[in-house]
């Protein structure tokens, strides 16, 4: 496995800038998980490790090497890309071996047997090694997509949104195998995704990209607990983080215009009034969506709450996070 480093990176196509002067380390045995919207430059710089895309400027070190120079297939990764890639001509078993069929890695038949069932097995489709994948589900072509990548055991791993296109069920119990394989191998993952349980479940490191920028790089309790901005606030957390105008509770610090306030840091029991807006019961906990002065707020409270629609009770903040016109933490 190795560490990959990169050092100013930047790509445009035309006048679009997609990335903009990117600098990160994937410590070597890390889950780097690359969270942004659409656009924000998550996809181009897994081409850019990959060596699919060639960035403007900046270096990419795998390992230590300057890969500059590097094919995709010198660089030792694997990609998953979000759109499976399969050859439809031939089975299961035979797209999962064909990355160790290679003349490069001349690895020995029985060896490759082992690791194709172990790889099915971990995805749930060894009872479907021997058909074609053209007569696979969308959510069994990825799972093999997904397979024909651990089998490899690369340096890097490169995941594209690999999960997006399985089963609720499926896609939790993928989470659970995908973060088990990787720290049982020490695999260095980088990891692109929408899904804040993905990152906040799997991720050792979150990098959060806007507009091609790197706007913040540490733990997921790191980025939740301490974020430094909006921006990087609203890319965590389940329900989104509550922001409001800073005086509606009065006690802001100066030049603070907004205050943040994630579902725990609003305490109930005592303070201000608030109205009962919804109430969802979510099993494990209850949501409730209040109304307080004229401004929407989602929190939670214990499962069993007698709460309903059109109740009144009192809430106030507990350490918000506050942020100036620029979307920038002050405190």
């Amino acid at each position: 496995m190795a560490e990959v480093a990169l050092t100013g990176i930047s790509k445009s196509f035309g006048d679009e800038v997609v990335l903009d002067d990117v600098t990160m380390t994937i410590p070597d045995g890390a889950f780097v998980v690359l969270l942004g919207p659409t656009g924000a430059g998550k996809t181009t710089t897994l081409r850019m490790v990959s060596g699919l895309d060639k960035p403007d400027t900046g270096t990419i070190t795998i390992g230590g090497r300057d890969v500059a120079s590097y094919t995709p297939a010198q660089r030792d990764v694997a990609m998953v890309f979000q759109q499976y890639s399969l050859y439809p001509h031939l089975t299961v078993r035979q797209n999962l071996e064909f990355p160790l069929k290679s003349p490069i890695l001349q690895t020995p038949q029985a060896e490759i047997n082992q690791k194709v069932s172990a790889v099915a097995e971990v995805l749930q489709i060894s009872h479907k090694l021997d058909n074609k994948a053209t007569a696979l589900s969308g959510g069994e072509m990825q799972r093999v997509s997904i397979g024909r990548a651990l089998v490899r055991q690369p340096s890097v791993y490169l995941m594209d949104e690999p999960l997006s296109s399985l089963d609720a069920k499926l896609r939790s119990d993928l989470r659970i195998e995908l973060k088990s394989i990787q720290a049982d191998s020490g695999a260095t993952m980088l990891y692109v995704t929408h899904d804040q349980t993905e990152a906040m479940t799997m991720a050792t490191h979150v990098g959060v990209l806007d507009n091609g920028k790197l706007v913040q790089f540490g733990s997921p309790r790191e980025i939740y607990e301490d974020p430094i901005s909006i921006y990087a606030a609203s890319r965590l957390g389940q329900p989104r983080i509550n922001v409001l105008p800073s005086d509606v509770f009065g006690g802001a610090p100066n030049k603070a215009t907004h205050i943040g306030l994630r579902p725990e840091q609003i305490k109930q029991g005592e303070g201000e009034d608030s109205f009962v807006q919804r109430v969802e019961h979510l099993g494990d906990q209850t949501r409730l969506h209040l109304s307080f002065k004229s401004h929407d707020l989602i929190t939670v409270t214990d499962a069993h709450t007698d709460l309903k629609e059109g109740d009144i009770i009192q809430i106030r903040p507990d350490k918000p996070f506050f942020f100036d016109a620029s979307g920038a933490r002050i405190s």
